[in-house]
């Protein structure tokens, strides 16, 4: 691993470190078709114009990850992450499963939306604690700005849901 700082690490964390940021490429090659869909799904204006937002940021967190590539001296590449895969799938189901253009189908996709920013909140803030432990800090400061989008697209979400939406949907009729 290349960076402007001399660091100390194994061998096997170096590893590890780049499985998480190919892990983490391919979620955000990946969400960014998922949230279109998302968006597409929703009904509530403002939960479709976060949507498009975060589909915006996160085309940047791919570029940010193809960033820290260069600097560790590596092509960009993907490798399928499981537990987002999961999440992903997660959304689709949620889309399948809810009437479309209702406030409840709205919430289950803010709730499959913070699943996924929760996980990569977990991501990102360990692999940038993991990075300044191997002194890399070049690649923190880089992935820095990402944490602070993903925590800020979760609380968009929070607002939302409490700002109405979630009392919304408790009163729509079940099927």
């Amino acid at each position: 691993m290349e960076s402007n700082a001399q660091m100390d690490y194994s061998s096997v964390l170096e590893q590890f470190f780049i499985n998480c940021l190919q892990e983490l490429y391919w979620s955000e090659i990946n969400l960014v078709q998922v949230l279109d869909t998302m968006n597409s799904a929703a009904s509530a204006e403002g939960l479709k114009e976060v949507f498009v937002v975060h589909k915006e940021e996160t085309e940047k967190h791919v570029k940010r990850l193809e960033e820290v590539f260069k600097l560790l001296s590596l092509p960009p590449e993907g490798r399928r992450c499981v537990g987002l895969q999961g999440l992903f799938d997660e959304g689709w189901k949620v889309i399948d499963e809810t009437e479309a253009n209702s406030a409840s189908r709205d919430v289950a996709l803010v709730i499959a939306a913070q699943k996924v920013e929760h996980y990569e909140i977990a991501t990102y803030g360990s692999l940038i604690t993991l990075a300044k432990t191997m002194g890399a800090k070049d690649i923190a400061k880089i992935l820095t700005p990402t944490l602070e989008e993903e925590k800020e697209a979760d609380k968009t979400l929070s607002a939302i849901a409490e700002g109405g939406l979630n009392k919304e949907a408790t009163q729509e009729e079940t099927v």
